[in-house]
């Protein structure tokens, strides 16, 4: 009699009973398909955003230059220029967290919100930086704004994937970039870098590093203790 009760209370769980799910959910969310489409739509968001804040601080320094016959809002912004951005935060952010479990190495450093925002907030004065400050030349701007680059990867990511995709990305970003001036979809004002700025790749790599924590924050399993 023993023996039978002990085998009935150890009985593995019906259809009704459901164990606890494990992955990158957005807090209490636990559909995978769901949580995806939300945190894309998230990040899309922010992508947008940032986009239209920053381009604009680009265009009135005359940093770069649309032709008047595509500036169609009221950021002088290209229509095209917020949604590329905005896919493009979107694919960076999901793809952060999705690369840290495939390596099987969880980020842990400085995951939560105050980081997050201290780490945007520095990613927008390193781009005001770019189109306000004015340096003796090209070079010395570059080599500043590559150290102010690194040093936000250093402050709030310390990981190598998220070097490796942050170099990877950024370059693949400049040559985009390279190929829109080439074919005249807009141009840079005194490029010195094949038809481009060459601090350029130092701004996509402080993106990516961003964007890429806002996505591994979104992708928290369980929302901070408050």
């Amino acid at each position: 009699m023993g023996d039978s009760t002990v085998v009935s209370d150890q009985q593995p769980p019906g259809p009704s009973q459901t164990t606890p799910s494990r992955g990158p959910y957005i807090a209490v969310i636990t559909n995978r398909n769901t949580n995806l489409v939300i945190r894309g739509f998230m990040l899309f968001s922010i992508g947008v955003f940032l986009a239209l804040v920053l381009n604009l601080l680009q265009v009135q320094r005359n940093v770069t230059l649309f032709p008047p016959d595509v500036i169609s809002s009221i950021f002088s912004s290209a229509w095209w220029v917020p949604p590329c951005c905005g896919t493009a935060s979107a694919m960076i952010g999901l793809l952060y967290p999705c690369i840290d479990s495939r390596l099987g190495e969880p980020h842990k450093f400085k995951r939560e919100w105050s980081s997050v925002m201290r780490c945007v907030a520095v990613f927008v004065g390193i781009n005001h930086a770019s189109a306000k400050v004015d340096f003796a030349n090209n070079v010395q701007l570059s080599l500043t704004l590559a150290a102010l680059s690194i040093g936000l990867w250093w402050t709030f990511d310390r990981s190598r994937s998220g070097f490796g995709l942050g170099v990877v990305i950024a370059l693949l970003a400049t040559l985009s970039t390279q190929l829109l001036v080439y074919n005249g979809v807009f141009q840079y004002t005194s490029p010195d870098f094949l038809y481009i700025r060459s601090w350029l790749p130092c701004i996509f790599f402080a993106g990516v590093i961003t964007m890429g924590n806002i996505g591994r924050q979104l992708a928290l399993l369980h929302p901070p203790a408050l």
